[in-house]
């Protein structure tokens, strides 16, 4: 029995994908308002002077002039204030090109505290901010306060720093993005300042235009305690309650944090639960394998990720991250020797031939490993309609590790259509331009046959394959997720091999 799951990293917006949620019809319909009043805003398309008041930049002004900071009355004077909350900035691509709201956006979204397990979040709605925004009044005290009088104490590679917030914002640079003016360049930080705090105000003034507080900011907790809060736990109650029967189980995209818990909790007492050497906290999106203790008592004899990496062709740049791989060997109560391996593939899947090349070349050029069966679980991120040279063609992906006398719990030839993914954005996030209407979820969001596990063609035969995004050993076809229920964008992927 082994199955393969791509558990996502947490997402700090709970807004950022659409969500099926059958028992809350106030969730879509919130969410297509949202998108038509970006999409079609008429009158509600106002000057930002109507949402981020001149009293709020006066006081802004006042809070970045004492920190030491270049006025940046001119640019909210002679254009900011008077330009369209939507036409105007939202939409704005340049703005986008620009990095100034996104940047800004990134770097204080959500700040992960020492000594705090629950993260610090920047007083706005696309993230787990619990504080009320019921009015632009009381959302701007609170968000002058977070980036100005709240010093906070991170972990950085250098060690511990305490600081305020603003102080971590980053230098918008031209050599890294082009659009910015020399001029913008002088004043980036002052200037993403200011816009930052204009797009959280358009935000908060989107949601209570088009919905009410008490119906908005409740639906929110609803989704930070499902999607966000609860997504760890979530993940480790299917992999126990639904998944313990396997004997083998790879995951990708797994935090430090879920690597513990999973160790320390029930599923420790059935599996040997193995981490990459180079594992990355940081990134915190690493390839873990959880091995029956039943079915393979002695755990991992040995990692051999290193060994696949030292594979790659020289010459060529595969985009592998820290902790994408994680390959080790073990041999299951019968003798039998195994290696098992799991990987995380680049957005691209351009990464997925070269990493699948250099294990089969690790196994058959040691002659240790010769004898050893494979059992490789990964999240290829291949693509039903791909582009050439930019994504990775799934039946191309196919005829790849046929060439290796190797099959897939899909068979030699992977039907394309044959989805584990199914996920869109919605329009309550950064990027704009990325964003699918209700009416477009299919056709514009990424669903696609991603999710694959792969052995050898002489050792086994499928008994039967199935996937799962409820959490019930169901898969629902044409349904977004995750959900308030499925925590991870990635469907669970199992399969029963019989040896030959």
């Amino acid at each position: 029995h082994v199955a393969t799951w791509n558990i996502a990293a947490i997402n700090n917006n709970p807004f950022e994908y659409w969500i099926t949620t059958k028992e809350n019809p106030d969730y879509e319909k919130l969410m297509i308002n949202i998108e038509n009043f970006l999409e079609k805003p008429g009158d509600k398309d106002v000057p930002v002077s109507k949402v981020f008041t001149e009293e709020m930049f006066t006081s802004l002004e006042g809070k970045m002039d004492k920190v030491g900071w270049d006025s940046v009355r001119s640019y909210w004077d002679g254009d900011f204030k008077k330009r369209k909350i939507v036409s105007g900035f939202m939409k704005d691509g340049l703005l986008g090109s620009k990095r100034l709201a996104s940047m800004p956006d990134r770097v204080t979204n959500t700040i992960n505290v020492k000594g705090s397990e629950e993260p610090v979040c920047r007083p706005t709605v696309i993230n787990m901010y619990g504080g009320d925004l019921s009015t632009l009044d009381m959302w701007y005290q609170q968000w002058e306060a977070f980036m100005f009088d709240t010093p906070l104490t991170i972990n950085t590679k250098e060690g511990e720093k305490t600081s305020p917030v603003y102080d971590m914002l980053l230098p918008i640079k031209k050599s890294k993005y082009p659009a910015i003016t020399e001029e913008e360049e002088k004043v980036s930080l002052p200037l993403q300042t200011m816009c930052g705090a204009i797009f959280d105000a358009i935000l908060v003034h989107m949601m209570n235009t088009v919905s009410e507080p008490d119906v908005w900011q409740p639906l929110k907790r609803t989704m930070v305690e499902n999607l966000n809060k609860k997504k760890v736990p979530h993940t480790l109650d299917i992999l126990s309650n639904v998944y313990s029967s396997s004997d083998i189980i790879t995951l990708q995209e797994v935090s430090l944090s879920f690597i513990n818990q999973a160790a320390s909790g029930p599923l420790g007492q059935t599996y040997h639960v193995i981490a990459p050497g180079d594992l990355d906290a940081v990134r915190d999106q690493n390839s873990v394998i959880f091995l029956n203790k039943k079915t393979f008592p002695g755990g991992a004899a040995n990692e051999i990720s290193a060994l696949v990496s030292a594979s790659f062709p020289k010459d060529v740049d595969v985009p592998v991250a820290k902790g994408d791989i994680l390959a080790v060997t073990t041999t299951d109560k019968d003798g039998t020797p195994y290696v098992v391996a799991s990987f995380h593939g680049d957005t691209n899947g351009l990464a997925t031939k070269p990493v699948l090349d250099a294990l089969v070349k690790a196994m058959s050029s040691d002659p240790q490993l010769v004898s050893h069966k494979l059992i490789f679980g990964l999240d290829a991120n291949t693509y039903e309609h791909a582009t050439p040279g930019k994504t990775q063609d799934v039946m191309d992906f196919g005829k790849r590790y046929v060439s290796h006398q190797l099959t897939s719990c899909w068979g030699d030839v992977p039907k394309a259509s044959n989805y584990t993914t199914f996920n869109a954005r919605t329009y309550l996030q950064p990027q704009l331009n990325k964003a699918c209407k209700s009416s477009e979820k299919r056709s514009k969001g990424d669903v696609n046959p991603k999710d694959f596990i792969l052995f050898q063609k002489n050792a086994f035969v499928v008994e039967r394959t199935w996937k799962d995004n409820t959490g019930k050993k169901k898969y629902t076809e044409d349904m977004a997720f995750p959900t308030l229920e499925f925590p991870s964008d990635h469907g669970i992927l199992a399969t029963v091999l019989a040896p030959k």
